[in-house]
């Protein structure tokens, strides 16, 4: 069990967002839907605005600054600053920065700033009420960052541009609605927690439900239900291998809306270079994974329980080892690749490429073969301890 945190100071700024609002928010939206009701277009406000500051937040201030996962125009960048403000989570400066060093030192309870390992509620938000060392700003792993206008500008005028995109976002709309304490309410005050809960969940639940089958070497999770809540965010354990991908739903059918808000604004021309993990690489970790489950599944009694699973085991190491030559030959081909800019060499890859995708189908097909297999022979086992 971890030793108790240390006590340090209060940081009142973050108690009033993220404690006295919420506590406002739980009086005040009740007592004004009791004697006045909300509009139609106050709640309608809530959501769609939960979605400006929430994308400002994933597409803008996680994936382009803190990542560099894709390149945006002037004119995208000032619009992802805006929605990115009207979240209320600090300057881009800051955030990105402390994002960045949760990346290269997450789970360490002492300088990953929202390490899951010192609890849920200080991932979730703990972290934040109180000034701890881990969280401290320090943007020597942001160069780029100091150079870039749009941020340096945010970072600067911070608090007088939350003010003013709130003014300029709620009070046309509350005057156009002819609800504006509704909108203020709701579109304002009950929208900004939920878009700052939205994230948080990221911190903390991301890093404690779901499945890892990309890598287990951090406490990352992929969580289908936590991606429709945190707009695509959800499969964390892809983003912690793979972070300079724009994309965390790799798969087609995966829900990442901030994938598709990127990829669209790329096709408008107010985005390029889109960073992408290669297909190959992707395919090798979660194989990596499978084979690593495999012979998790295999220690379960121990080894060389029984001779059948002995030849299982056998089974699968000889898979490793076909994969693991399959990828040396591929690798070597792309050395030479770089070296040699010929047709027959460009050739020799698209074929090696071609190869190698129904490579990795056979050897899917073949290791989830040997896993049925012994999940049998377990199984068998459990019901017949004695035969042991």
């Amino acid at each position: 069990m971890n030793a108790p945190l240390p006590k340090a100071p209060i940081n009142w700024i973050a108690v009033f967002a993220l404690v006295f609002l919420p506590i406002v928010a739980i009086i005040a939206i009740p007592l004004y839907a009791y004697h006045h009701d909300f509009s139609v277009s106050a709640w309608v406000s809530m959501f769609v605005l939960l979605g400006v500051s929430s994308l400002g937040i994933t597409a803008g201030y996680h994936r382009l600054w803190a990542h560099r996962a894709y390149e945006a125009t002037l004119p995208l960048k000032i619009i992802l600053m805006l929605m990115g403000t009207f979240a209320v989570q600090n300057s881009i400066l800051f955030w990105a920065s402390g994002h960045r060093t949760h990346h290269r030192h997450v789970d360490d309870i002492d300088q990953d700033p929202y390490s899951i390992n010192n609890g849920f509620w200080y991932a979730h938000i703990g972290w934040m009420l109180r000034n701890y060392p881990a969280a401290e700003a320090n943007y020597k792993n942001a160069p780029d960052l100091l150079k870039d206008k749009v941020v340096m500008f945010q970072d600067k005028y911070y608090v007088p541009l939350v003010i003013a995109v709130h003014a300029a976002i709620l009070l046309p709309i509350g005057w156009a609605t002819g609800d504006m304490w509704g909108v203020l309410l709701l579109g304002g005050l009950m929208r900004l927690i939920l878009s700052h809960h939205v994230t948080f969940f990221i911190n903390s639940l991301c890093h404690m439900w779901g499945k890892r089958p990309y890598t287990d070497e951090n406490t990352a999770r992929d969580n289908f239900w936590l991606a429709i809540a945190t707009w695509g965010e959800g499969y964390h354990n892809y983003h912690h291998i793979f972070q300079y991908d724009y994309r965390n739903g790799v798969k087609w059918w995966q829900y990442d809306p901030t994938k598709w808000l990127i990829w669209s604004c790329s096709k408008l021309g107010l985005a390029k270079n889109l960073r992408r993990i290669p297909s190959f690489n992707i395919k090798k970790a979660e194989l990596a994974m499978k084979f690593k489950y495999a012979e998790q599944d295999l220690a379960v009694y121990g080894h060389n329980v029984t001779e059948d699973i002995s030849t299982v085991k056998s089974r699968i190491a000889q898979e490793y080892d076909a994969f693991s030559q399959t990828l040396n030959d591929w690798t070597k081909l792309k050395e030479l690749e770089i070296q040699a800019k010929k047709a027959s060499m460009a050739e020799k890859i698209h074929q090696m490429d071609d190869k190698l995708k129904v490579e990795f189908q056979l050897v899917e097909q073949r290791l989830a073969h040997h896993r049925a297999a012994l999940n049998l022979l377990v199984r068998n086992l459990k019901k017949n301890p004695a035969s042991n």
